[in-house]
């Protein structure tokens, strides 16, 4: 009698911890099959952001998920993720005193996504993601390599990670 009502009350206690297995929560209904993922939309001037970030998301989708990802704004897809890069800012870092120039510099992207089923009703919306990536400059003239571009890149990774586990794993 003692050991089943030990028992009973360590599975009570187990159901009601938060413990779940990766991937069973999910902001997505069980009728979605399809994911579109249109390019995102821009608000900055720089280069190529809203290509990475796009890329970087279809990626994680592709991998992560059993979902098939669309990479256009088709009425094919039962539900729609659409991005939209809100601000990208560049500001000096660290400062090298012998050469009286920045040496490295911090990149901030700032990006909404939203979530939509085919009949427009949100399943998932973050009106503000906010990402940093630290980049170094070089003044080396023969061997200068852009930098920016590749902090964008990781920067998109992690984004897309964060993402696409916000929304199978409804933390």
């Amino acid at each position: 009698m003692t050991l089943r009502a030990l028992t009973l009350l360590l599975l009570t206690t187990l159901t009601g911890c938060g413990y779940h297995q990766a991937g069973s929560a999910t902001h997505l209904p069980p009728n979605v099959a399809t994911v579109g993922v249109p390019v995102f939309a821009t608000h900055v001037q720089a280069y190529r952001t809203e290509m990475a970030f796009t890329q970087a998301v279809v990626h994680e989708l592709n991998t992560r998920t059993r979902y098939r990802v669309l990479t256009s704004d088709t009425a094919d897809a039962d539900a729609t993720l659409r991005g939209t890069i809100l601000s990208e800012t560049i500001a000096p870092l660290t400062y090298d005193a012998t050469t009286s120039q920045s040496s490295s510099y911090m990149v901030t992207v700032t990006a909404k996504v939203v979530l939509t089923e085919r009949d427009g009703r949100v399943l998932y919306e973050n009106d503000a993601i906010t990402f940093r990536e630290q980049y170094q400059s070089t003044q080396d003239l023969n061997g200068f390599i852009q930098e920016g571009s590749p902090a964008i890149t990781r920067m998109s990774r992690d984004f897309a990670q964060a993402v696409v586990s916000d929304l199978l794993e409804s933390f």
